[in-house]
């Protein structure tokens, strides 16, 4: 792969190139990206959609919103941090095409604040929720229709190829959705992949999925365009990752390990002493103890570790994937940046305290539990009455049903695989609090 290749201006729809030197400096297209994103309804959903604990009235824990923001002020510094030594490695990416070291940063900033946009509500939950009303659901009666990928598309919902599909779809007088930069789409895609074959390999980028079948051509006129490499035969599509996709997976896993572990402090689901023990490991190198003994509440104390903790764990990524660049470029580095870090083995250990004390915690397993039941109320209510509309015959109450959809949302899909999946996505771009609307509004509950 080659990095002015990497650096596509390039948007859907465009009919003449669009060249680093010729853009201007007061409005960057990459910083267009950023900006197209966070004036985005879909963005703007994720200040009601669960981070860690679902429906929380807890002013101070994390939405997606602002777990999104944080993780790309991090990809931020990462893409710069990382921009600036390539440049001085490559220097004809400056002299010949004009990219500078902010151009990095930028890229990986927008792709990293919308690297969650496609998460439904509930959480992580609501993505296993969407694939077992297909899987085990009411959801089984559609499979003998759909092909084996359509069909894993739904049986394995992934909010990352939601994300790109979300970030893309045209709709009437909407050509490519938000016509995101294809670098901007490279680095976005940590999963370059289609949903079978599943985890073939134990490659990073085979983990997961990153576009449904309907988004299939466009995703691979984005992969042409970058010059990724492919690495799947036959039928199968697959690439090896866009380099700056490592930047934004690294900015989630440093965010989601120290912030969410934060989260856990203040809601007291992890006591202070277990921070001290664990987030000193990280800072013990930069910490000013005269200054922390200084700080009198236990959030001040926290936010000063956790401030200094992704300091290091930055350095120490950029230090990875410097030290790496070759064989990512390459296609031949299957690993996060984390995973092979100084600090790997610390964090670990803070993401294991999470999952006992956090992410298991009777507050959180209660409130997933709800959101499976109004997950898969929403799905069987929706995708009935959509189908049956199409194939004329809907009842009242099915009618009744559709004029609850979005404007944007009443459109006809002429296949069965195209509907389901557009009730998916309608049900994907719902808050928290609007599912539980939703469904206390067709089951009748206050």
């Amino acid at each position: 792969m080659k990095w002015e290749q990497l650096l596509s201006l390039k948007r859907q729809g465009d009919t003449s190139k669009r060249l680093r030197k010729e853009q201007d400096d007061t409005r960057l297209g990459f910083e267009v990206d950023y900006d197209r994103i966070i004036f985005s309804s879909v963005f703007r959903s994720l200040q009601d959609k669960t981070q860690v604990i679902p429906l929380s009235k807890t002013d101070f824990v994390h939405t997606r919103l602002t777990h999104s923001l944080e993780v790309s002020v991090v990809g931020r510094s990462l893409g710069r941090l990382v921009g600036k030594k390539i440049i001085e490695k490559h220097p004809y990416l400056q002299d010949i095409h004009g990219y500078q070291m902010n151009d990095f940063g930028a890229i990986v900033a927008a792709a990293a604040l919308s690297h969650d946009i496609g998460n439904p509500p509930f959480g992580h939950s609501g993505e296993k929720a969407i694939g077992e009303y297909f899987k085990t659901g009411r959801g089984q009666q559609y499979k003998e229709q759909l092909t084996d990928k359509q069909w894993q598309d739904l049986i394995d919902f992934e909010g990352n190829a939601n994300g790109f599909n979300l970030l893309t779809a045209s709709r009437p007088g909407i050509e490519g959705g938000l016509r995101i930069s294809y670098a901007t789409l490279g680095a976005f895609m940590k999963y370059p992949k289609e949903s079978l074959p599943k985890k073939p390999t134990n490659n990073i980028a085979d983990k997961k999925y990153g576009f449904f079948q309907c988004d299939k051509a466009f995703f691979q006129e984005v992969a042409a365009e970058l010059g990724l490499i492919p690495n799947k035969t036959g039928d199968d599509i697959g690439y090896e990752r866009h380099p700056l996709a490592y930047l934004v997976e690294a900015a989630d896993d440093i965010c989601y390990t120290i912030i969410d572990f934060e989260d856990g402090i203040n809601l007291g689901l992890i006591s202070e002493d277990f921070a001290l023990e664990y987030l000193i490991k990280l800072v013990k190198d930069n910490v000013h103890v005269e200054k922390y003994k200084s700080l009198v509440t236990k959030e001040d104390r926290i936010s000063y570790l956790r401030a200094l903790a992704i300091s290091s764990l930055i350095g120490d990524a950029v230090n990875v994937f410097l030290e790496n660049e070759e064989a990512i470029l390459q296609g031949k580095y299957p690993y996060a940046l984390t995973e092979r870090g100084k600090y790997t083995a610390q964090m670990k250990d803070i993401i294991n305290i999470s999952i006992k004390n956090i992410y298991q915690s009777r507050e959180v397993v209660e409130k997933e539990v709800i959101g499976y039941r109004i997950i898969n109320t929403l799905l069987d209510t929706f995708c009935t009455a959509y189908n049956n509309t199409f194939e004329g015959k809907a009842s009242n109450y099915d009618k009744l049903i559709v004029k609850l959809l979005p404007e944007k949302f009443i459109t006809e899909k002429m296949n069965l695989y195209d509907r389901l999946l557009h009730i998916c996505h309608f049900v994907s771009t719902l808050t928290d609090g609007k599912a539980v609307l939703l469904y206390n509004t067709i089951t009748g509950a206050k």
